[in-house]
């Protein structure tokens, strides 16, 4: 067996920035809030929360940094993105108190040409023209100059780039303050194979940790994040794969954070040689696939990986005799790790929900039923208010997550809800 290597694999999910770029879809700052909470629980690394330079968003991301120093989202690292230009960085905090950031920009000819139509060159300024190389540069430097504790860089369309250049890009940003590099395969153009080999070389050549961002256009981008992984590791330093809840993301979707999980500890002896940060809980995965499902309105598909309705039935004569004789026989993992198997609760009787035209009485009924009491009539009337603006903010019932999440951190939420154009 070989041996366990001593980098280890750690989960950055980007649900909170990528995910949410799905198209005709989207989540509420409450719904974006509740996820965070959800990952800090399930032990994630790091959540990339939002956009620190986006007005609407400005509210949210300084609640949810109270919420990490009050100890509800700790210690899960909130990490802001923006491009890689100094300007933005400077504004986002004059309005945030962003400490960690990935900062992006494009490395592929294919997009430094068709993006930015000469305007900015890929090495060094020339005739005047700003670069993709100081335009980075200049961004981490800010970020680090403002008070930033970690700085990754984005590599966009890593993979369509020649690897000459991105070794130079990566060792450019290194050199200029950067923690990691982030690999995005922005088109999901790799294969397992490639991504290995590119993300080896990279690792070996710079020697700094390396994200992996995989998108999902070829249906690859769970192989393509563990390969990478595999491939940083193998090359000497940390991996950080990038997930989003139940795959969401742009276009065809990013990696599936429960599956990435699974590919690593149960896959043909990959967890023997290659460690996931220890701090993850697997039974956190079905209570957050079915919120994240919920929130943006999209059903779990019956064959999802792990939390799909089919993931554990079994039909046919051979397989149902099989799987109750032993599980093993046609279940590689089991239920319970995933914390599925309890029995769920459907009310058929009356039902008194809160929303946004709800009184007091039928208020205090619903929270009564959650075992939360208030002092007094003006207490529970100030929490539904903003239990009322959370149902217009979010536009659908709110969960018994929600409703607690209101009460116990009213402060927050109002922030959280707050929007002014």
């Amino acid at each position: 067996m070989e041996q366990k290597k001593k980098n280890k694999i750690y989960i950055i999910d980007v649900t909170n920035r990528d995910g949410v770029q799905t198209a005709k879809l989207g989540l509420a700052k409450l719904e974006k809030t509740m996820l965070n909470i959800m990952l800090n629980d399930m032990g994630i690394y790091q959540s990339e929360f939002g956009f620190p330079f986006t007005k609407h968003e400005t509210n949210y991301i300084n609640a949810n940094l109270e919420l990490a120093d009050l100890g509800l989202i700790s210690p899960m690292i909130l990490e802001g993105w923006s491009r890689a230009v100094a300007k933005d960085i400077e504004e986002s905090c004059k309005n945030t108190n962003v400490k960690h950031w990935n900062l992006s920009i494009s490395t592929s000819k294919q997009m430094t040409d068709g993006k930015f139509g000469g305007k900015i060159t890929r090495d060094f300024e020339s005739k005047g023209k700003p670069s993709v190389l100081g335009l980075m540069a200049d961004a981490v430097k800010t970020a680090k100059k403002l008070g930033a504790l970690t700085v990754g860089v984005n590599a966009e369309d890593a993979s369509r780039t020649d690897m000459e250049y991105l070794i130079k890009f990566a060792k450019y940003a290194k050199e200029h303050g950067a923690d990691r590099i982030r690999y995005c395969d922005t088109l999901g153009f790799d294969n397992s194979f490639s991504i290995y080999e590119r993300v080896k070389t990279l690792a070996e050549e710079v020697k700094i940790p390396i994200e992996l961002h995989c998108h999902n256009d070829l249906g690859l981008a769970v192989a393509c994040s563990i390969a990478g992984a595999k491939g940083a590791i193998d090359g000497g330093v940390d991996a950080y794969i990038n997930t989003t809840l139940n795959g969401m993301g742009e276009r065809a979707g990013n990696a599936d954070l429960v599956s990435v999980i699974l590919a690593i500890k149960k896959s043909s002896k990959f967890g023997e040689s290659y460690k996931l940060d220890d701090r993850i809980k697997l039974k956190q995965a079905w209570k957050m696939a079915k919120y994240a499902s919920y929130a943006f309105g999209v059903p779990i598909p019956v064959n999802q990986v792990a939390v799909g309705e089919n993931a554990f039935a079994h039909e046919s004569g051979i397989h149902a005799d099989g799987a109750l004789k032993d599980r093993r026989n046609y279940e590689l993992y089991d239920f319970e790790e995933l914390g599925r198997g309890e029995d769920e609760i459907i009310d058929t009787g009356r039902k008194i929900t809160a929303g946004e035209y709800s009184g007091v009485k039928g208020f205090r009924n619903v929270y009564g039923k959650l075992e939360v009491e208030f002092k007094d009539d003006r207490e529970a009337i100030r929490i539904l208010d903003l239990v009322r603006y959370a149902n217009v903010h979010t536009q659908k019932p709110l969960t018994n997550y929600e409703l607690r999440f209101i009460a116990n951190y009213p402060k927050q939420a109002k922030q959280i809800m707050t929007v002014t154009p």
